[in-house]
């Protein structure tokens, strides 16, 4: 659905300094039909830059933009009829109904106009906002207005959608129904590409994953490959049933286990190995006599691994 290819996008520095400005180095991905793909990065990382050059807003300096097997940049008209972008900050016309406001797009993208009024039902039914129909735009809480947005963006059925940053401002309850209404969309057809700065949500929605990091990819791919490629840790709390096997010490000299801690009968320690890997260790410390009633795990979230590449712990 869209492919970047050794893409880069450099801006020349004021008048008086040398050189020029990266905000996108060397840039290469994929993102698939029908995935939901996660641009994480911090402020400044290149993720508006990006999405604004798959959205044929802003030319790349050099590199390849596809969206739908079309050069973005070679005829972005034909690409934009395929793309739904919503940017991380878009006006609304306060002085419109709901419906009013969608059916200016629908318009403007030039729908048969006998047609008009049944796709504009159409979307503001699928967002949930059928009791928003006639209300005045000036007088919707942010969550509703995202949603609008949204409906605006999608009202020409693109099969792509486009996301910047789209929780930013909402509310928990808000965040929750924007999280269930991607996946609806997603469902229904759509491939979402979307960035965003709250990482738990993102990595319960994507089903691919990009981290981005001073303009560069560091980590690109499905998002359990991404977070086991990186060196994803466990921590992992074990039950003993009875005293007299020390249990912290035995793991303390097995490779790769770290921050051992014990308590009564229970022991912590983390662990970098995959499920196979904890099993077997499991299994040599019952056979060298631990006796172990239980293994709970914690798997690392995506908000600490990405804390870890940020700081350069993991390259």
């Amino acid at each position: 659905m869209i492919q970047l290819e050794n893409v880069t996008k450099e801006y020349d520095l004021p008048t008086g300094k040398v050189g020029q400005l990266v905000a996108a180095d060397h840039l290469t991905l994929d993102v698939p039909t029908g995935e939901v793909f996660g641009l994480v990065g911090p402020n400044g990382a290149g993720k508006t830059t990006t999405l604004k050059m798959v959205c044929g807003l802003m030319l790349p300096t050099a590199g390849r933009v596809t969206a739908n097997n079309i050069d973005v940049e070679r005829n972005p008209e034909a690409a934009q009829q395929y793309i739904a972008y919503l940017a991380d900050f878009f006006s609304v016309y306060d002085d419109l109904k709901a419906w009013e406001y969608v059916e200016h797009f629908a318009l403007a993208y030039k729908l048969d106009p006998g047609k008009v009024r049944e796709r504009v039902k159409e979307v503001i039914a699928l967002m949930g906002l059928e009791s928003k129909y006639d209300a005045m735009v000036s007088g919707l809480s942010r969550g509703t207005k995202q949603r609008l947005g949204i409906a605006r963006a999608i009202v020409h059925d693109p099969p792509l959608l486009v996301l910047n940053e789209p929780a930013s401002g909402l509310d928990p309850k808000a965040r929750l129904e924007l999280k269930e209404l991607i996946r609806r969309l997603n469902r229904g057809g759509k491939t979402v590409f979307i960035t965003s700065h709250v990482l738990p949500e993102l990595e319960e929605i994507c089903t691919s994953l990009a981290i981005m990091e001073k303009r560069k990819l560091l980590r690109v791919g499905k998002i359990e490959d991404v977070m086991s490629g990186a060196g994803r840790t466990k921590r992992v709390r074990i039950k003993l049933a009875a005293a007299g096997f020390a249990l912290g010490a035995w793991l303390a000299r097995r490779p790769g286990v770290s921050e051992v801690k014990e308590e009564g009968l229970k022991v912590e320690m983390v662990f970098p190995g995959r499920d196979a890997e904890l099993a077997a260790l499991v299994r040599d410390a019952v056979n060298a006599g631990a006796p172990i009633c239980g293994v709970e795990e914690k798997v690392e979230s995506l908000e600490s691994l990405f804390s870890r590449l940020s700081s350069g712990e993991v390259m």
